[in-house]
């Protein structure tokens, strides 16, 4: 019995893993246990040469600070660093620095601590030291591809704009200088040192994997490792056939000529790791730069493979990417959880079924969630594993990629959930540990790990995990044409305190101060930086819960440089009003969350996403009608109190989240009808190692799934929800409210339960009051002439009770009424949502 996943062969048979001494000696023979068909050519060249940057600088560079820098451990036999200085004393795990992380002030020195020798401690050593840093590799800019090809990033401007846009910014000037600085001296010396920005983030062209005509190289930065050697089904998993060769700058190379035939040394579809000596023991790891990795059937850990299909096979862009909307109304999806049936749906199935929905609901935008490949399918996608591949679960790259052309082809922009706040707290098939050292990719001790996620955490001031995640967001961009990013954990990123156990109240202290990060914030301006610069029309959006100022001002300008924050406070008031009865409500309490963004700084609303349906929590539609759900949502029976108030608060919500929260709008997948319930990934039994036993679901994929049938059968009540959310989404497509400048809020009254603003041209009256409704209410206006009504969440076909006439007209009087200088009546249902239009202006006489 075979499992096949496009052309890669999984026989069911048992691990081909054996003891690390099985592997010693000489290369065995075709055939054994190997997955995959091996390669009968062994014929290698080992290439030791250096690479063209390599410097001539002494190994060692000693600053102001008396922080002594520790090169990499030699491994030709060559002196080591401490015997070179006649050291005695004993050097820390980490093999770059003689000193506890956790006492490195963050704002004082310039931290380059994986660029070895050198250290910067202040501007002066900065500029006199930075055209000598070393250089492991180098790619020349002729190599561009794609959109990107030809194109040059902007120098940094003098990022003084901010204190234009925020005079209070002044009072922290010298936070904001010394980040601006940080930014612009690591510019110049990316410019200096790497080629440039636009060089710098292509370091998958060099590490990892990649193919020429004469072979295959693979490249690996490990400076911990004392020796390493490829291994694979192409060599039958023998340490002793392929060994690798390492630079002074700690990385590991070996090139495979072609075989004989001109065929590739390692087959497209075979299984490889990189096996290391290093501080920790013998481990085998999956490559960092890995594009693809598969777990076997009958094994835990995954198994990098290589992916690099003849060209007849791989997957061609037919369809150009959409251009940039002015307003952002986005789709956020999980792909593997898109199916009604209980199963891990494909890239391909979404394609199909989905993004034709998602287009016809009147979105412009995709999010798509757990696409870097994550073994831990509950971790919704959060806890990475290999950055540079896609989750094999629901195909292959060329599976993706095909989304993403279809996608464009519906005019879709199409953006990633990424993760660049943390990464898996694996060993055998993530980044951490790596080549046996905590401090490799990450903070070394009680910095470099998130106790709440379990995960570690980047350490931003390394030059080489600038490199790889810079490449990183630029690979996505680049090999499968993604829009832009949702970027994950930014808050989490930006403060020491990763934003846990801490109220923020607004003060700016707290946002630019000792507990700031600036190298994450730092990353993140040169990430903006890059994408913006690269890709003009890429869309970037931050998740932070802090409220940071400056957070989506141009870089330039001396902001981080998102296009859009998430307005996160929005949906947590929801959840909280509604544990709350409607009588509590306040309007005024309502307004100001959905307002309460920074002027010239772009949010993107939601009343709810993935977050509030996960186990603990649920829909804001099950929050409201709870378990009358189950039987009352047939139109041929009888509804409920709960279940009219339900439908029209849900309704309500979504609208006044849009009108009011921001410049852009997202939804999770399903909740556009009122999705039931929550989500629960499928899960087993975990025995923790405190001797807790975490229970699980019986691996059930019930709540792993999203019931589309239900929104779309007309009989149900769920198919009026979905379409008024169309109805809603079409609206502000025709009229482009989130995105007018024009926006006014005359009436939050208390007594009446009313909310009433302007938003363009448009008019739109709320009234949460329970019971009463409103004849000849008068409401304020700009602009005079004729309305009508363009929305009604009252409609019938929405769910309604139809109490409104479309038919009739609304005629404006002069007269200043609510501080606006027009009026006109109208008839206010209870718990309703209407829009009213200009149609037509007053006429001349």
């Amino acid at each position: 019995m075979v499992s096949t996943l496009s052309g890669i062969r999984f026989p069911l048979l048992p691990s081909a893993y054996t003891s690390h001494a099985s592997f010693i000696g000489d290369r065995r023979t075709s055939g054994g246990l190997s997955l995959f068909l091996s390669n009968t050519s062994f014929s290698r060249k080992i290439f030791a040469g250096k690479s063209s940057c390599d410097s001539d600088l002494p190994s060692l560079a000693v600053a102001a600070s008396k922080k002594i820098l520790v090169p990499d451990s030699q491994s030709d036999g060559s002196s080591s660093l401490t015997e070179q200085l006649g050291a005695t004393s004993t050097v820390s795990e980490d093999p770059q620095v003689i000193e506890d992380v956790d006492n490195v002030v963050m704002e004082d020195e310039e931290k380059l601590e994986d660029v070895p020798s050198l250290v910067v401690d202040n501007v002066d050593d900065a500029e006199a030291k930075v055209e000598d840093v070393p250089r492991p590799l180098e790619v020349t800019a002729s190599t561009a591809t794609g959109k990107a090809k030809g194109k040059t990033i902007p120098p940094p401007g003098k990022g003084q704009k901010i204190y234009e846009i925020d005079p209070l910014l002044v009072g922290h000037r010298d936070h904001l200088d010394y980040r601006y600085g940080q930014y612009k001296r690591l510019r110049e010396q990316i410019d200096k040192c790497e080629g440039g920005l636009e060089v710098f983030s292509r370091g998958y062209e060099k590490f990892g994997f990649t193919r020429s005509a004469e072979g295959i190289t693979y490249r690996e930065w490990a400076p911990g490792a004392k020796s390493a050697s490829l291994i694979g089904d192409f060599n039958n998993w023998n340490t002793n056939a392929d060994v690798m060769t390492r630079n002074e700058f700690g990385v590991w190379e070996i090139f495979l000529p072609n075989n004989a035939d001109g065929s590739p040394s390692i087959p497209h579809g075979s299984r490889v790791k990189i096996r290391m000596d290093t501080p920790s023991g013998i481990k085998d790891s999956i490559p960092a730069w890995i594009k693809f990795s598969v777990q076997a059937p009958g094994e835990i850990p995954y198994n990098g493979i290589y992916y690099d299909p003849p060209e007849e096979e791989k997957y061609v862009f037919q369809h150009s990417q959409p251009r940039r909307p002015k307003s952002l109304r986005i789709y956020e999806a999980h792909v593997g959880m898109s199916s009604p049936e209980g199963k891990i749906n494909s890239y391909a199935e979404f394609r199909d079924d989905v993004l034709p929905r998602i287009k016809k609901l009147g979105y412009n935008a995709v999010q798509l969630m757990a696409i870097q490949e994550h073994s831990y399918y509950a971790s919704f996608g959060y806890h990475v594993t290999n950055f540079f591949a896609p989750s094999s679960r629901c195909g292959t790259p060329d599976d993706l990629k095909s989304l993403i052309d279809k996608a464009h082809e519906l005019g879709l922009l199409v953006l990633m959930d990424i993760v660049h706040s943390h990464a898996s707290n694996n060993t055998l098939d993530g980044l951490n540990m790596f080549d046996g050292t905590d401090s490799h990719y990450f903070h070394s001790g009680s910095r470099g790990y998130h106790w709440m996620w379990d995960s570690r955490l980047f350490n931003y001031g390394s030059w080489e995990v600038l490199r790889y995640l810079l490449s990183n967001a630029r690979w996505w961009l680049e090999e499968y044409k993604f829009d832009g990013f949702r970027f994950d954990g930014v808050t989490s990123m930006m403060y020491t305190h990763h934003g846990l156990e801490v109220a923020f109240t607004g003060n700016y202290s707290e946002y630019f101060g000792l507990a700031t990060d600036v190298d994450a914030v730092t990353y993140l301006m040169l990430v903006n930086d890059l994408i913006h610069g690269l890709y003009p029309e890429a869309v970037t959006v931050g998740e932070d819960v802090s409220g940071m100022p400056t957070f989506c001002i141009a870089v330039n300008d001396g902001g981080v440089g998102f296009d859009y924050r998430l307005q996160m406070a929005i949906a947590d008031k929801w959840i909280e009003l509604l544990k709350k009865m409607d009588e509590e409500w306040k309007m005024g309490d309502i307004v100001f969350t959905l307002t309460n963004r920074r002027w010239r700084e772009n949010c993107v609303a939601y009343a709810e996403s993935h977050d509030q349906a996960l186990v603990g929590d649920k829909t804001i539609a099950f929050w409201l009608m709870d378990k009358d759900m189950y039987d009352f949502m047939a139109l041929d029976r009888p509804s409920t109190p709960r279940i009219d108030r339900g439908i029209a608060l849900h309704k309500m919500i979504r609208l006044i989240t849009m009108g009011l929260g921001g410049e852009g709008y997202l939804n999770f997948m399903g909740n556009e009808f009122g999705h039931p319930e929550w989500i629960d990934f499928p899960r087993g039994v975990q025995h923790l190692p405190n001797g807790k036993i975490v229970p699980g679901n019986n691996n059930s994929f019930d709540k792993c799934r999203r019931r589309f049938d239900l929104g779309d059968a007309e009989y149900l009540r769920y198919h009026g929800m979905q379409e008024f959310d169309r109805a809603m989404q079409h609206l502000e497509e025709t009229y482009g409210f989130m995105t007018s400048e024009h926006q006014y809020i005359s009436r939050k009254d208390e007594r009446d339960r009313i909310i009433v603003f302007e938003r363009g041209d448009l008019v739109f009256v709320f009234n949460f009051h329970w019971s009463k409704s409103y004849s000849d209410y008068r409401i304020g206006c700009l602009k005079p002439g004729k309305y009508k009504i363009v929305l009604d969440s009252d409609e019938k076909l929405f769910g309604g009770f139809d109490r409104l006439d479309h038919s009739a007209e609304y005629f404006t009087t002069d007269g200043w009424f609510d501080d606006r200088p027009h009026s006109f009546l109208l008839y206010a249902p209870c718990r309703t949502a209407v829009v009213y239009a200009l149609v037509e202006g007053p006429k001349k006489g």
